[in-house]
C-alpha cells in the first residue's frame, strides 16, 4: 500500500499548478498522510487530496511515489478507492 502523487500540471486558483495525492490502501491512510503534510481537509475531493506544487517535493520527501496521472488512476481504480465524478 502506497501513497502516490502525481506531477503537479493541473491549473488552480491564482495561478497555481497542484498535483493529485491518493493512497492505493485506504482513505484513512491517505487522510493522515495529508495531515502529516500539512494540506486542509477542504482540498480533499471525492478520492483524492489536491496538492499544491509547492508541498510535492515535502510529499516525497514524506514518502509519496510520484507516478504519472494514468498510473495513479490505474492503481487507485485497481485499490477498489476510485471515486468517478457523478454524470449530470
Amino acid at each position: 500500500m502506497s501513497v502516490l502523487i502525481d506531477t503537479p500540471v493541473w491549473p488552480g486558483p491564482g495561478g497555481l499548478l497542484f498535483a493529485h495525492l491518493v493512497s492505493d490502501g485506504s482513505y484513512a491512510e491517505l487522510h493522515d498522510f495529508a495531515r502529516e503534510l500539512g494540506v486542509p481537509e477542504r482540498a480533499f475531493d471525492r478520492d483524492h487530496y489536491d496538492v499544491p506544487e509547492h508541498l510535492h517535493a515535502r510529499a516525497l520527501a514524506l514518502g509519496a511515489e510520484h507516478v504519472t496521472g494514468r498510473e495513479l488512476v490505474t492503481r487507485l481504480r485497481a485499490a477498489g478507492l476510485r471515486r468517478p465524478r457523478l454524470r449530470r
